[in-house]
């Protein structure tokens, strides 16, 4: 018969017997674990990345729309009377004056061939060109102004408006 200590002893015995791992099950374990990690390293670094992109991009957004939003509010042509009425080369009025670029900046002709590298990285350009057909108007009653920012990866982000002489 047994007794409650010989049985304990017994139990004792097998449980140290049982206790930690092989050392091969901890080698399995050292290569699973590794894989895993550089799995999550290799996406956290592409993520790391990519996150630098969507504030470059609005950097030249912002540039860009500053100087068309500049462009806008320029009066259409040097001869258009301030506030555009009555539009220039309608009835009884100067016909409007061709685009061409002056450093006076004071209509929007004057920003064609306009550019500025001041900021590394993000050049800025401007094009203006009669557009008129483009909206079905008279060729020289609007103009397309495109803004073109170019970014440090050399992607070029472009906007486009009109200005139409009301």
């Amino acid at each position: 018969m047994l007794t409650k200590s010989c049985f304990l002893a017994k139990h004792r015995a097998r449980k140290k017997s049982q206790a930690g791992l092989t050392l091969i099950e901890v080698i399995v374990f050292i290569v699973v674990v590794s894989i895993a990690m550089g799995a999550l390293l290799a996406v956290f670094n592409n993520a790391v990345i990519n996150t630098v992109d969507p504030a470059v991009r609005i950097k030249a957004l912002e540039k860009g729309q500053a100087l068309m939003d500049e462009i806008l509010a320029r009066k259409f042509a040097d001869n258009t009377p301030t506030g555009g009425i009555p539009a220039c080369g309608s009835n009884g009025v100067d016909a409007c004056t061709p685009i061409s670029p002056e450093n006076r900046f004071d209509d929007v002709g004057d920003y064609h061939g306009y550019s500025d590298t001041t900021d590394t990285g993000f050049p800025v350009s401007v094009a203006v060109v009669e557009a008129g057909s483009d909206l079905g108007l008279a060729a020289d009653a609007a103009r397309r102004i495109t803004v073109s920012v170019g970014m440090p990866d050399g992607n070029i982000l472009q906007l486009t408006a009109y200005k139409v002489n009301f």
